[in-house]
């Protein structure tokens, strides 16, 4: 952890050794194969400083931490990256966030890695559980839960219902609905008419394969001139597209703290093999993220700013040394 926090550009448990006393880079190897760090340790350090919000909302979605170049690295399994549109090598990462939508803010309060191989899971069975515990474990307040179009099925968003909390999230152009109350044939999403008010307060459909009395709540949300998204939501109140613009706006959180992870942290440049060894290393890399988060809230800065700045009090401490004032003279 320390290594993840401090270090700029090496990662590496031989870079860790080489930079502790009296610590030796097998010393380092036993620690991390023996410990057994999960997701509730992160609950343990990060339960302190969410700020709840009666109208808090929980974000789900899923990252692949990038292992291109390995051979022999356990968990690592070639599955679709949003970043790179394509398929790579990677380890997956399904996370879930609590977001503020008062303060803006947010906090990764639980998360599992994709190893279906190992445990039988999909991402859609890690989600229900970690929403499960959010509420009956966790006590987390919040109403909306948000998830992209790749969690949108039947059953994630029937059990979003049965646990009494709202979803908004986009379907897929191709996705077949049905506005007519049956009088017409389910049509793709992109292929329903809208007029001025539907397009202003929405429109009542039924997406095929729900049951029969089943109803949502239908948007569209032109994004530019060549995108459009189709949000669809379980609060058939909502009666406004910028209503449910500024909802789903606040799913872009997850993808803000997905680049901070990668880029601050270092939690995709493990190399080591054993299974154990990515786990502890990615839970380390989620603590470093909830540390250095927490230090820039309270500087009033970012975190990308605090980390710099770990760089940057060693290069004035090296300056103002009586080698380099020599140097200069």
């Amino acid at each position: 952890m320390r290594s993840s926090l401090s270090s700029h550009t090496n990662f590496t448990m031989t870079h860790f050794a080489d930079h502790s006393q009296g610590l030796s880079h097998d010393a380092v190897n036993r620690l991390l194969r023996r410990d057994k760090l999960t997701g509730r340790i992160l609950w343990e350090h990060v339960q302190g400083d969410i700020v709840l919000s009666p109208r808090g909302c929980l974000v789900f979605d899923d990252s692949v931490l990038n292992k291109e170049h390995s051979h022999a690295i356990e968990l690592v399994r070639l599955q679709y990256s949003g970043n790179e549109h394509g398929l790579v090598k990677g380890i997956g990462m399904v996370n879930c966030l609590y977001v503020n939508p008062d303060t803006g803010q947010y906090w990764i309060v639980d998360y599992r890695i994709f190893n279906p191989e190992g445990d039988g899971k999909t991402k859609l069975d890690h989600v229900q559980e970690m929403l499960t515990l959010a509420i009956a474990d966790k006590a987390l307040s919040f109403t909306h839960v948000l998830f992209d179009s790749w969690y949108a099925t039947k059953d994630m968003m029937l059990f979003v219902e049965s646990m009494g909390r709202f979803y908004y999230c986009p379907l897929k152009s191709n996705r077949q609905v049905d506005d007519s109350a049956g009088v017409l044939s389910y049509r793709r999403v992109d292929a329903l008419r809208w007029d001025a008010v539907e397009q202003e307060r929405g429109k009542t459909i039924k997406i095929r394969g729900f049951p029969r009395d089943h109803k949502v709540k239908l948007f569209r949300v032109v994004v530019s001139t060549n995108r459009t998204d189709w949000i669809v939501t379980n609060d058939l109140a909502q009666d406004c597209m910028q209503g449910t613009q500024q909802a789903c706006a606040l799913r872009w959180k997850i993808e803000q703290f997905h680049r901070e992870l990668k880029q601050v942290t270092g939690v995709e440049k493990c190399q080591c093999r054993k299974a154990r060894i990515q786990r502890n290393h990615i839970a380390c890399a989620v603590l470093v993220w909830v540390r250095l988060t927490a230090i820039a809230r309270k500087a009033g800065t970012t975190i990308y700013a605090i980390k710099q700045g770990l760089l940057s009090d060693y290069l004035r401490r090296e300056l103002r040394s009586p080698s380099v004032s020599m140097a200069f003279a």
